[in-house]
């Protein structure tokens, strides 16, 4: 079946299907039901309510169903209603996926599954997670990974069809940014309390797997610096009480924000962006730090030396003084942050733009929809 017919209008259904809502996976779905919504597909998109408040999927002119979240008994039986008439099933993430597998269960419609980061969890629960992966890489027609480490991962884990599908950033552009928020680093440096000293971002949930142990171990390194930088993060997660216990304990120059919805203007009033975990494959805030021309130092973790290059200062994992001492050099260094800004827009230019994402996936729907000619 093509997705377009003789009279304009596609006869290709879709459906989404999200799970908690990851902020890189909606931003993307929400993009991804756009540019679909605009070639004349229709759309459905399955997420929990508060997650279609958020990203206004029906503002894109799909249609909403609210399904809840893995952990209602309810869920599955409300994705198998909403798939019923589908073309093709499109589900984001590893739970979203998973409880796709379990709706189609007995059906011939084809799914298609984007990979965007590695599902994390210790003991008995990953042991369950590595046989979700192997159940759903098994099933699914085509798996999507948005880097190589996630396709190799599909492959090994039992994908007979996995391939590389680099997600773009939905949102403004270099040369976009208005008036308006041309004004604001400075006033956003003063609400922050970094008048006259460096500021440094880091953003992402709270949780383990994003290295905030080890940026804290690297801040103590960074007291004795005259004036010492000021390390900020946004988000929020399980670790919050535990970190925040340290920055009191230890007396760090660190502050905890929570969650933000005004990240591009927090990372333009910043000197520095920092990633010092693995926690995403293909992490947001690098796209966002380099789409800023902010300089990144980032731990060599997941897919991030494929995403940024040269782009950015990478330093080994799990190495609290390397992270403190690449930060010190780099605050130092100011042509060396020119060059890592510069590097940054040649490499941004790299990365596939939303419209070439949305071609990429509708590719791949028209193939795995397409009559199969009589044998």
């Amino acid at each position: 079946m093509s997705s377009h017919s003789p009279h304009g209008q596609s006869s290709l259904r879709t459906v989404q299907v999200l799970g908690g809502g990851n902020a890189g996976s909606s931003a993307h779905v929400r993009s991804l039901a756009s540019g679909l919504v605009a070639r004349g597909v229709r759309v459905t998109v399955c997420a929990p309510v508060d997650v279609d408040h958020t990203y206004d999927f029906t503002g894109t002119g799909a249609e909403h169903v609210h399904v809840p979240r893995s952990s209602d008994p309810g869920s599955v039986a409300a994705l198998r209603a909403a798939c019923t008439d589908a073309d093709l099933v499109h589900a984001h993430g590893l739970h979203a996926s998973f409880r796709a597998v379990l709706a189609l269960s007995g059906r011939r419609t084809p799914l298609v599954v984007t990979w965007h980061n590695r599902a994390h969890a210790e003991g008995a629960r990953a042991h369950l997670l590595r046989l979700l992966e192997r159940r759903v890489a098994r099933t699914a027609a085509v798996v999507l990974g948005t880097t190589s480490d996630l396709v190799d991962r599909a492959r090994r884990t039992g994908a007979r069809d996995a391939r590389l599908a680099a997600v773009a950033v939905p949102g403004s552009r270099p040369g976009e940014a208005t008036e308006e928020s041309e004004l604001q680093p400075p006033k956003m440096r003063a609400e922050l309390g970094a008048i006259g000293r460096p500021l440094l971002m880091a953003v992402g949930s709270l949780d383990r797997h994003r290295g905030y142990d080890l940026l804290l171990d690297a801040s103590r390194a960074w007291r004795r610096l005259d004036p010492a930088p000021l390390v900020v993060i946004a988000g929020e997660g399980p670790q919050r009480a535990e970190l925040q216990r340290r920055i009191e304990d230890e007396e760090l120059p660190v502050r905890l924000v929570g969650r933000r919805d005004d990240v591009s203007d927090l990372l333009a009033a910043a000197d520095l962006a920092l990633l010092p975990g693995g926690g995403e494959s293909r992490s947001v805030l690098a796209q966002e730090a380099l789409h800023a021309r902010v300089p990144l130092v980032a731990a060599l973790a997941g897919g991030i030396r494929e995403l940024v290059g040269d782009a950015a200062e990478l330093v080994p994992p799990d190495d609290a003084v390397a992270f403190a001492a690449a930060v010190e050099r780099l605050l130092g260094d100011p042509e060396r942050a020119e060059l890592l800004r510069d590097l940054g827009t040649r490499q941004t230019a790299t990365w596939p733009t939303e419209d070439e994402t949305v071609a990429q996936v509708l590719s791949v729907y028209d193939e795995l929809t397409r009559p199969r000619p009589m044998s």
